[in-house]
């Protein structure tokens, strides 16, 4: 099994990573004995803007969430002070889960109302998990989905450029940073400029210089001979301090005297179209790294228009998810049992009606693409190939998560197999999800049993 890594938070602190009314309902659940099972579904009800597909991401942090849950006394002390009963307090101390989770493997493109991961556990524990979820599957699928939408158009319009998460200093605090070059990594990035990031998930790390750096000597090409002298054929020269034009001759002067190899030059203003072109014609096969502004919408625009580069750094719109920076993605109870039966549910709040009960999805593909999904029941056997995969069982890990280098692979396959109007950087077009006749069902059944007895 490989080692589960849950990031910069550390696990003693899990338990109380969670919303105040979370730990209200479990109370309530408790003190009432309303502990019987039930299913919750994570899913999308839309995708957000310009997405043709979701890449789920952060399934690995939710294992490593679950295997870590634990109130210890710290926590057990302050949930006293926020006056959470002695009885409950008791059950907490003890707490471990006992239920079932299926998910989507990382790297799986998702689509709107399909189950991202499914938790069937005792009602405390499974409200528990609801924030945890929402936060590790949420977030990461955001940049993972980012992050394929950059690699499938340097895959279709580039030429193998590679491409390096630059974005922890715009990321919304340390955590979201090490979580983001995951994701990137998963969605098809090479690696990433943070460092914990590359011990702490075992990513490769790029580097080059700062603008400090050549700000700080008495002049341009006294910065370069101190970084050719320190760093030699690996140095990576940043050359758009005062003019790029001139800081590239200045690069190839220096490597020139100092008998080094010119490792490569960064691009990180200006026109980086016109002045990609007019770089390589002095660098040569020298590697041009472009940084500035780059997401896909960019990568699109700089192939189009003939840009030359050897490597992209993304940064803020990466790790923010700038143009969808907010996932939509809902932890929503699907069934509940009673009387040793699984009983649907689900709400019929306006814009906001989920299907009921436990789901399966399939996947259907033609001549090597994926033509359909078509989402049922857990008990249905439909056409096409089931998708989701059995995570925990009886509170029990059972499956084995793959490495990254693993996941990013199947990232790349899986996108490949989607039609490519779903693949469109701007204005996707939806992919189809059928619902089955056994969920449709299900659907009016489950509406119309509520609103009789709801009256």
């Amino acid at each position: 099994m490989s080692q589960l890594t849950f990031g910069h938070i550390d696990p003693s602190d899990l338990s109380l990573f969670t919303d105040r009314y979370e730990l209200t309902m479990m109370e309530g659940y408790y003190e009432s004995g309303h502990t019987q099972r039930a299913t919750f579904s994570v899913y999308f009800r839309r995708l957000p803007a310009d997405r043709g597909y979701a890449l789920a991401s952060g399934l690995e942090q939710v294992i490593a969430a679950v295997e870590a849950i634990e109130f210890d006394a710290d926590a057990i002390a302050f949930l006293a002070d926020q006056g959470f009963g002695d009885d409950f307090l008791s059950f907490l101390e003890s707490f471990e889960f006992t239920g079932e989770i299926r998910a989507l493997p990382e790297g799986t493109p998702v689509f709107p109302n399909e189950p991202l991961l499914e938790v069937t556990a005792p009602l405390p524990e499974a409200q528990l998990l609801e924030t945890l979820v929402l936060n590790q599957v949420g977030y990461q699928t955001l940049v993972a989905t980012k992050a394929a939408r950059m690699a499938d158009v340097v895959r279709r319009h580039g030429d193998g450029q590679d491409l390096v998460d630059f974005g922890s200093r715009r990321a919304h605090g340390a955590d979201a940073g090490l979580k983001a070059a995951r994701a990137a990594y998963v969605g098809g990035f090479d690696g990433t400029s943070n460092v914990l990031a590359g011990e702490r998930f075992g990513l490769p790390t790029y580097g080059t210089m700062a603008h400090s750096w050549v700000q700080s000597f008495e002049s341009e090409r006294a910065s370069f001979e101190a970084f050719a002298d320190v760093c030699g054929d690996d140095a990576v020269y940043l050359i758009d301090t005062y003019d790029t034009v001139d800081g590239a001759e200045r690069a190839v002067a220096v490597t020139d005297d100092r008998d080094v190899r010119l490792g490569g030059v960064r691009l990180d203003s200006g026109d980086l179209v016109e002045l990609s072109k007019a770089v390589h014609e002095i660098v040569g096969d020298a590697d041009i790294v472009v940084s500035s502004g780059v997401d896909e919408y960019f990568l699109r625009d700089f192939f189009d228009d003939d840009g030359v580069a050897s490597a992209f750094g993304p940064g803020t719109a990466l790790t923010t998810s700038k143009d969808a920076p907010d996932s939509g993605v809902v932890y929503k109870l699907t069934a509940v049992e009673r009387d040793e039966t699984f009983e649907p549910s689900m709400k019929l709040s306006p814009g906001k009606v989920t299907y009921p009960g436990r789901k399966e999805l399939y996947r259907v593909e033609r001549d090597g693409s994926y033509a359909h999904d078509v989402l049922g029941r857990h008990d249905e056997s439909l056409a096409g190939e089931p998708q989701l995969e059995t995570i925990y069982e009886d509170g029990s890990l059972v499956y084995d998560p793959p490495s990254l280098s693993s996941i990013r692979d199947r990232t790349q396959r899986e996108v490949e197999r989607l039609p490519e109007r779903c693949r469109r950087v701007r204005e996707p077009e939806p992919y189809e999800v059928r619902i089955s006749d056994g969920l449709e069902t299900l659907r009016r059944e489950t509406e119309r049993d509520i609103r009789e007895r709801e009256g």
